[in-house]
């Protein structure tokens, strides 16, 4: 479901009850140009008490009329559990804009609840989380997102491939998708916030020491962000949405299920069938290679057979970027031949995380209640 959103409103939207609340980020006096801010207190947050981002500024909005503009940010879990383990559902919709709504006022902000429900969008992450409760880890599985070749004209952030592996990013300037072991990053936070994906981690460090320790599992966590108005609205399109980008429009399990099953199967699309071939008997892979590809040239067969070896320690991409740049037609070539041989059926290792989102089952309370937590993270 959704995660973090930003609402974005115009002057008529909004009234400012306290303007001494808010702390002057940007001021230029030549262009007219300012900037307020109220950022959560991380005093507030280990109390249990989470709210909003809020910035004002005085600038032109798209009718090309300066005025003030409201942008708030929060994490819509974050508000209504006081973590974002536990996920919302479509009947959560109301309850959340009454809650904004008083939450808002408390900070100085006068926004009326139909305000809110047609409040523009301008950045929204949808997210799920996983439950792995059979052995498998995240680090496996963000070990295996890691190797399917994403396209060079995506921008991948290696430095967030970090945490010794236990997060990894990819992103253009529009989106991004991010895989994450959630308890982990939630372990990093108690050492130093800098250190996990997650902000405002601080309100749900306690969550843990609230549950029963019941059985050992993981928690494999999925983001698609969409970054802006362009980007949200194209995507839905792609999807077959035509919608208005309104917090109502967009509180929608059915979108967010779509969005991120998107992704995945991008990402699968992307993977060669050979890549999910066991690789413990070497001698196998070839024979199956010649059995179930009769009219591939040996020499062919050969060169597959070494891309899934070379596969074994370097990523598509690492792969690639080992040979010169005039080898790249080359390499094109082999990689497009791997998704054309035929090899026994093996599952993707992204199939359990399609299979989540293809069931949707938004994780509540109870299922916590039942989790936790003999974890070797916190040992």
């Amino acid at each position: 479901m959704i995660d973090t959103i930003k609402l974005t409103l115009d002057s008529t939207m909004f009234t400012v009850l306290r303007k001494e609340d808010f702390q002057r980020d940007i001021n230029n006096t030549a262009s007219g140009f300012a900037k307020y801010v109220i950022n959560p207190y991380k005093s507030e947050l280990l109390r249990g008490i989470y709210k909003p981002r809020l910035t004002i500024a005085h600038r032109f909005n798209c009718s090309g009329v300066k005025g003030w503009t409201l942008y708030i940010e929060l994490s819509l879990p974050k508000l209504l559990f006081g973590n974002n383990f536990v996920e919302l559902t479509d009947n959560d919709f109301e309850t959340i804009i009454k809650k904004l709504s008083a939450v808002l006022k408390e900070m100085g902000i006068l926004v009326y609840t139909d305000k809110l429900i047609n409040a523009p969008v301008s950045a929204i992450h949808y997210s799920k989380n996983i439950v792995l409760d059979n052995g498998l880890t995240p680090y496996i599985l963000i070990n295996k997102i890691k190797d399917s070749n994403i396209r060079m004209s995506v921008d991948i952030d290696r430095a967030q491939f970090r945490n010794d592996g236990y997060a990894y990013k990819f992103h253009a300037n529009t989106y991004e998708v991010t895989f994450y072991d959630k308890l982990y990053d939630l372990m990093k936070s108690k050492i130093s916030s800098k250190r996990s994906i997650e902000k405002d981690n601080e309100i749900q460090l306690n969550l843990f020491e609230q549950v029963k320790v019941v059985e050992r599992f993981e928690v494999l966590r999925m983001e698609v962000r969409l970054n802006n108005r362009m980007k949200t609205r194209s995507l839905l399109k792609t999807l077959g949405y035509s919608t208005n980008l309104t917090f109502k429009e967009l509180f929608s399990s059915e979108i967010s299920q779509r969005v991120l099953l998107h992704y995945i199967r991008e990402l699968e699309s992307n993977r060669p069938a050979i890549l999910n071939y066991d690789s413990s008997n070497p001698k196998a892979l070839l024979v199956d290679l010649i059995i179930n590809n009769p009219r591939l040239r040996p020499q062919k067969k050969l060169e597959l057979y070494g891309l899934r070896q070379a596969l074994e320690n370097y990523t598509e991409r690492e792969l690639k970027g080992v040979f010169n740049p005039k080898s790249y037609r080359i390499w094109y070539r082999i990689m497009l031949d791997s998704r054309k041989i035929k090899v026994p059926d093996q599952q993707s290792p992204l199939q359990i995380i399609k299979d989540n989102l293809k069931a949707f089952v938004p994780i509540s309370t109870l299922d916590f209640d039942k989790l936790m937590l003999n974890n070797d993270k916190y040992e």
